[in-house]
């Protein structure tokens, strides 16, 4: 029997003693695949469950209570139990059996919370945003270019639970990475937190590079020959997409400061190192965010500034053609009178004369004109 098999049903049951209750299944359930970004096969939000001792996979038998209560006895290893997106009925069974703070379950099953850090006894709880740039043939203004999701993570003395939020951020080559590497994985709880944490903001930094190419595209439009042109709502849209990354990256400062420099007991001082190594590369990241959103202020304004010009230009333009067509309109008026007598009235080169001054002065004014850059 797998102990994964199992968790369907421990996750559908809201008392350490119903856990005891769990029938063994017979049918050998399939495989999860870890790099799945959905729900498990297993039918429920459990995506793998799995014990570590000395930094390696150990294989366990017995449903989670059971898997539990051998690595308390033994005092040694700790379960890492992967969610995603559990409903309350599918949280509560787990959540009384490792004393989870209701505080925190409630924010783990409701998502949509900022990035933080908080300790209730003996466990932590550790939120992060995570990002995923989306692909696009071409930028619009209403081009989707982050999507966010989100990751908690419970941490105790022997155990990890990760809860994942959205349609990204598998942590299914995380782990297989973790087993790669057993001395880092036999670092703790902690060193699992670490690793979350350190794979996130490599996200963000991606994300950033990724957004990168899209402001130069943007930059490179606005300031081509027809950049009076570009359409504005595509830079509105890079700063809204900038904001929801900005908004994920920001408040994780705080969290991983705590992590790197204050004594938490589920937190060994050696792996703090190794947060201030993960707080390094969010600084990094929070500099390129800051550096994107003063380009993209200052494209904005440069945008509008051609706006303002080409908007001048065509006024003069305007403004001098309106100057040349003045001229016949004065003539014609003048001589269009109802008067009896006027010079050259009944004259046989009247009319030719006077087209000849019209012809002159509007030729007199568009060349003046030119010359001076006004047409």
């Amino acid at each position: 029997m797998s102990m994964a098999g199992n968790l369907r049903k421990v996750t559908g049951l809201s008392k350490v003693g119903g856990l005891r209750k769990v029938a063994r299944l017979t049918r050998r359930r399939p495989r999860v695949d870890l790099s799945h970004p959905a729900r498990s096969p297993l039918g429920s939000s459990v995506v793998n469950c799995v014990t570590y001792r000395d930094g390696v996979r150990v294989p366990e038998s017995g449903d989670l209570v059971d898997v539990v209560q051998k690595v308390r006895k033994r005092g040694a290893g700790f379960v890492w139990l992967g969610l995603h997106e559990p409903t309350d009925q599918e949280f509560a069974g787990i959540a009384e059996l490792f004393a989870l703070h209701p505080l925190a379950v409630e924010d783990a099953v409701e998502a949509h919370q900022r990035p933080k850090l908080e300790r209730y006894d003996e466990t932590l709880f550790a939120v992060f945003k995570t990002v995923c740039y989306v692909e696009h043939e071409e930028l619009t203004a209403t081009s989707e270019v982050v999507n966010t999701g989100e990751i908690m993570v419970f941490v105790g003395r022997d155990f990890v639970i990760t809860v994942r939020h959205g349609r990204h951020g598998s942590l299914g080559p995380l782990r297989e990475e973790l087993e790669s590497s057993p001395e880092q994985l036999a670092k703790g709880p902690a060193a699992v937190l670490h690793a979350i944490a350190d794979h996130v903001v490599d996200d963000y930094l991606s994300v950033t590079d990724s957004m990168q190419e899209d402001i130069d595209q943007v930059e490179t439009d606005v300031f081509a020959e027809n950049g009076a042109r570009a359409d504005p709502g595509r830079i509105y849209q890079l700063k809204r997409e900038l904001l929801e990354l900005k908004r994920a990256v920001v408040p994780l400062s705080r969290p991983l400061e705590e992590l790197a420099t204050r004594p938490i007991r589920v937190v060994e001082p050696e792996i703090q190192a190794y947060f201030r190594d993960v707080s390094d590369h969010l600084l990094r990241a929070k500099e390129q965010i800051a550096a994107f959103d003063e380009l993209l202020n200052s494209i904005l304004q440069a945008h509008l500034a051609q706006v303002t010009v080409a908007q001048n230009e065509d006024m003069r333009k305007i403004t001098a053609y309106a100057a040349i067509v003045a001229v016949p309109t004065m003539v014609c008026g003048l001589y269009g009178m109802n008067f009896d007598y006027m010079p050259e009235l009944r004259w046989t080169y009247g009319y030719p004369l006077v087209i000849g001054v019209i012809s002159v002065a509007c030729v007199t004014l568009y060349r003046g004109f030119r010359r001076n850059g006004w047409l």
